[in-house]
């Protein structure tokens, strides 16, 4: 089974990152870009397993290491 997670910032927390690639493509000409949010994407192939064991599994990843969920959000799909 393979499981494909993205993790955002909060909507709340400011994204620094974000706010650094957005004055970087204004200076390159593209006015256009508004706010920018910076995240991660991982693929994970989890063998075979369950959906409902590989859903806690990923749950248990994401907040034991993958996401800050202090200050990240996350979700996840199973395919």
């Amino acid at each position: 089974m393979k499981a494909t997670v993205y993790v955002t910032i909060k909507q709340n927390v400011l994204d620094v990152q974000g706010t650094a690639v957005q004055g970087a493509l204004h200076s390159m000409g593209f006015e256009e870009v508004g706010k920018v949010r910076i995240g991660k994407y991982l693929e994970l192939e989890l063998g075979e397993v369950g959906k409902a064991e590989a859903e806690a599994r990923i749950k248990e990843m994401c907040e034991k290491l993958l996401a800050n969920t202090v200050i990240e959000d996350y979700r996840y799909e199973l395919a």
